[in-house]
């Protein structure tokens, strides 16, 4: 019998999200296809090397689908998998509730 590697399926949910920036993209993403640059700009704060390893990592795990449009200038367009918008809608009750306690998480020393 094969043994699981996740205690349990927060556990494998958290490891497939790891990290602070990858929720933010996929709430960013949620709405359809988006370009690189619209990407960055939706996305306060991340820089432009962070952003594109996040997007190689959740395309390795199929969170992701990155479509080249071979065209001059050079066109990619990222996108959510059906994989990536099942974890973006189970993350929509997360988000709810940090704005419903963001003054006092916020206050949190």
């Amino acid at each position: 019998m094969k043994r699981r590697s996740y205690t349990c399926g927060l556990d494998a949910a958290i490891a497939v999200m790891g990290g602070k920036w990858k929720g933010l993209i996929l709430f960013a993403l949620h709405e359809g296809p988006v370009r690189f640059g619209q990407l960055r700009r939706a996305v306060p704060g991340i820089s432009e090397r962070v952003l594109i390893l996040q997007l190689r990592e959740m395309e390795a795990s199929g969170l992701v689908h990155r479509e080249v449009y071979h065209q001059v200038p050079p066109k990619v367009e990222y996108s959510l998998t059906d994989f990536g918008q099942s974890l973006n809608t189970a993350l929509g009750p997360l988000g709810e509730w940090g704005e419903e306690h963001i003054d006092r998480i916020e206050a949190l020393p």
